[in-house]
């Protein structure tokens, strides 16, 4: 066992890196005033405010002033799908959006049910593709827009989000992509890919909770959802939080720089755990799709055992490993079948079953290896405790 704790659940959220840390200092002390002031103080807090602001559309290619800020990329997700009703107006409206969503959006999506306004949900494959054909089968002449996320949060499938955003505007219909697992971790550009809606959060990448943004290309007709002062030019109102501004843009600019060796580093690591997984641990299985997926994730099966999945995360973490089972913003549905596993075919065991494994920035090879000890031996503990008449791999329907 480990000397010390070993973080393994990034998609849930990072530790905040050192140098973020640093860059928020100033602003969470002497940098206190209002960025909306005239006075020297309110200058030196929109200083930090537009500084960030740059930093943040670097590192998916926007322009500064297509980029809003927000408190979470939940409020982002909603921002964009009730932002666009609002600002089409009165008249049938219809959205298009993946089943394997996270909540932010698929409760959204409900809420707009409520108002009216019709929703389609596409189905995903046994690894969690969204199918491009699908999605053009789906339009109808109401269609207003398709939401679908660029990565999943669950299993870390990666969807080709250029194809769906083409065949969205070829039909004429605008395009969101709920990015917050993605942004920062495997390169966006929104110069070359045709979207006009982009959510991302700043703790996903080694920032502070607490703040996130919504990329909105020029044009694109969207309405505010909260209102007040007029801050982040009329769409987003609330005194802005400068401090955590500030270190979602050092964030930002460290991804930017340090992506493509970190993905290098982490799609190694993630590698041999998905091998030696399935190599040494009988019925493991690797949930999602085997390259299309995010540098740092693994979903993991254990077929037979999908309903000690709770147990086994307990007893990692009493081991000093903190791993999930499924989204830790739905931990408190624990017992309840994940929604993606259940869009992508898995019954309703199965579907209760999977253990989350999420690499980030400052996880090693010696975390790795102590992982590879620790986990074998928590499954034979599981297993020889219990009998489990079906040990066959059945990953869907």
């Amino acid at each position: 066992m480990s000397a010390r704790r070993i973080y393994l659940d990034n998609s849930a959220t990072t530790p905040l890196d050192p140098r973020v840390v640093q860059a928020m200092q100033p602003a969470l002390n002497t940098v206190f005033g209002n960025p909306s002031s005239l006075h020297r103080e309110g200058r030196e807090a929109r200083e930090y405010l537009d500084r960030a602001r740059s930093q943040v559309a670097g590192l998916i290619g926007a322009d500064a002033d297509e980029i809003f800020f927000t408190a979470s990329g939940t409020e982002s997700d909603n921002l964009a799908l009730t932002g666009i009703i609002e600002g089409l107006g009165r008249q049938a409206n219809h959205i298009i959006a993946s089943a394997i969503e996270h909540p932010a959006v698929l409760e959204t999506c409900r809420g707009l049910e409520r108002r009216g306004v019709e929703v389609t949900l596409l189905p995903a494959d046994a690894e969690g593709m969204i199918d491009p054909d699908k999605l053009a089968a789906a339009f109808r002449p109401t269609t207003r827009l398709v939401s679908v996320m660029t990565a999943n949060n669950v299993v870390g499938t990666v969807q080709p989000i250029s194809e769906l955003a083409r065949i969205a505007h070829e039909h004429g219909v605008l395009f969101h992509t709920d990015a917050v697992q993605a942004a920062g971790r495997i390169p966006l550009d929104v110069r070359t890919q045709p979207i006009d809606l982009l959510s991302l959060a700043a703790h996903k990448i080694h920032g502070p909770k607490g703040v996130a943004a919504l990329f909105v290309r020029k044009g694109t007709p969207i309405a505010p959802i909260i209102y007040g002062g007029g801050q982040e030019r009329g769409l987003r109102s609330a005194t802005e939080n400068i401090a955590g501004i500030a270190g979602f843009g050092q964030a930002a600019e460290i991804a930017r720089a340090e992506m493509s060796s970190e993905a290098v580093r982490l799609v190694k690591m993630r590698d041999r755990i998905i091998e030696t997984v399935t190599a040494q641990i009988p019925n493991a299985y690797l949930i999602g799709h085997r390259h299309r997926r995010l540098p740092g994730h693994l979903c993991l099966g254990f077929a037979g055992m999908e309903g000690e999945s709770i147990r086994l995360l307990l007893a990692m973490d009493e081991a000093g490993i903190a791993i999930s089972s499924g989204s830790a913003c739905s931990a408190h549905r624990g017992n309840q079948p994940s929604h993606v596993l259940q869009a992508m075919g898995f019954d309703p065991l199965r579907a209760r079953g999977s253990l989350r494994v999420t690499l980030g920035r400052f996880n090693t090879d010696a975390d790795v290896e102590v992982f590879l000890q620790v986990l074998p031996e928590k499954v034979r503990d599981l297993r020889s405790i219990a009998t489990y008449p079906n040990t066959t791999i059945n990953k869907g329907a």
